[in-house]
């Protein structure tokens, strides 16, 4: 009987959360009514923003008691001049990858300056008389989601300027782990800008600080920053945000999952794009084993012309792995990866050319062909990963998992 990868991978997952001591961490589910998130605590930085012109760099997750941040700060007083916005747009409602373009905010007549694209870093004249940059965006803790890079490109235009960066922070809902290849800076794209892991365990003001104290804007520059912290958060809180981060990460099983399948789209393989479950499946229509089918379908906004459209495709559900594994380690399921490489019938054809973006080295993808296991693999992550920790600890602003 041919083997079934979930359950493979289900297996091996189980034996690492059991066995390993360092996996006994406390579990707690909180949702945004548990904490207050930066934006929330207005007393701490309206008053900064007084007699300023201000920039927002934000999107859809920037919400503030259900209502938009750019619509609080308006009704407070503040003088927002401008808004940047990252991947998928101010709305969250434009696909991976898709151009977008500068635009007017329909209700507050304000314009939109988009920093996806080939303007991935406001120019001099876009901060032209601009005091202050107020950040707010959810991110999710993995390495790959552009998030990240387009705070790099806030910060550094802005130290460039000599403009003040405010981060209202947020919780990462993979805050309680750190895993995966740290990347090669060789390798350095949009998808992985610094030498970190996929899942850093910081949240996006922890980053912030962590960009500013190691230097890594262009030049040794270092911006002005402060960070608003999120009051009644810890690291090994399980933190389910309250709008999806992005149209493909819909919801808490999408999220546990993506830093284990994000490195899938520079394969063959589907991780559900086109689907009702994106970042949930995993298949392809060669594929030989699997016990559900699913056909990528063109969905407009999320996912226009997903891989193997309109292909039947053989795989796996894998929204139980999301939440009865995941969810209680801390690790990346590396093993998907390497089961997946192992069935799959044409093998020379299963990484394209973005893989090892992805991967940020290209170490990963040839300890696969070489049939190295999934806890060798890992096992050669471990002394970069080391030193990794012990740069964070310098940055952290909440209670660690450890």
């Amino acid at each position: 009987m041919l083997k079934k990868i979930c359950y493979i991978c289900l297996i091996f997952c189980i034996l690492r959360v059991s066995f390993a001591q360092q996996y006994k961490i406390v579990l707690e589910d909180i949702s945004e009514s548990d904490i207050t998130v930066g934006a929330a605590r207005t007393e701490a930085y309206v008053p900064l923003l007084q007699g300023k012109k201000v920039a927002l760099c934000a999107n859809h997750t920037s919400l503030v008691n259900g209502v938009h941040l750019l619509d609080t700060l308006l009704a407070l007083g503040v003088d927002v001049v401008k808004v940047f916005t990252p991947e998928h747009g101010f709305r969250g409602d434009v696909e991976a990858g898709k151009k977008i373009s500068h635009s007017i905010d329909n209700q507050t007549k304000i314009p939109i300056v988009s920093l996806y694209g080939s303007n991935k870093k406001p120019t001099a004249e876009q901060l032209l008389h601009i005091d202050i940059i107020l950040f707010d965006i959810q991110d999710v803790g993995a390495r790959f989601y552009t998030y990240l890079s387009t705070l790099h490109y806030i910060m550094e235009a802005a130290a460039e300027q000599k403009v003040k960066v405010i981060v209202l922070d947020r919780p990462n809902p993979n805050g309680f782990f750190v895993d995966g290849p740290v990347l090669d800076t060789a390798f350095r794209s949009f998808v992985g800008m610094h030498p970190v892991p996929i899942a850093t365990g910081m949240t996006i003001g922890e980053y912030a600080k962590m960009i500013n104290g190691e230097k890594w804007l262009k030049n040794n520059l270092r911006c002005d920053l402060q960070v608003i912290p999120v009051f009644g958060y810890m690291h090994f809180f399980r933190y389910t945000p309250s709008v999806a981060p992005s149209p493909n990460l819909q919801n808490i099983e999408a999220i546990y999952l993506y830093p284990s399948l994000c490195w899938f789209e520079g394969t063959k393989m589907s991780v559900g794009r086109g689907t009702e479950k994106p970042f949930m499946l995993l298949g392809h229509p060669d594929f030989p084993i699997g016990d559900i089918f699913f056909t990528p379908k063109s969905i407009p906004s999320v996912a226009e012309n997903p891989p193997c459209i309109n292909q039947k495709c053989r795989g796996f559900d894998l929204s139980n792995l999301a939440k009865n594994v995941l969810k209680n380690g801390n690790f990346i399921a590396v093993d998907l990866l390497v089961e997946c490489y192992k069935n799959f019938p044409d093998k020379a054809h299963f990484f394209t050319s973005s893989f090892d973006r992805l991967a940020g080295n290209r170490s990963l993808r040839e300890q696969i062909m070489a049939g190295k296991s999934a806890q060798e693999i890992q096992s050669s992550w471990q002394k970069d990963l080391e030193k990794f920790k012990n740069i964070r600890k310098k940055y952290l602003l909440y209670p660690d998992f450890e």
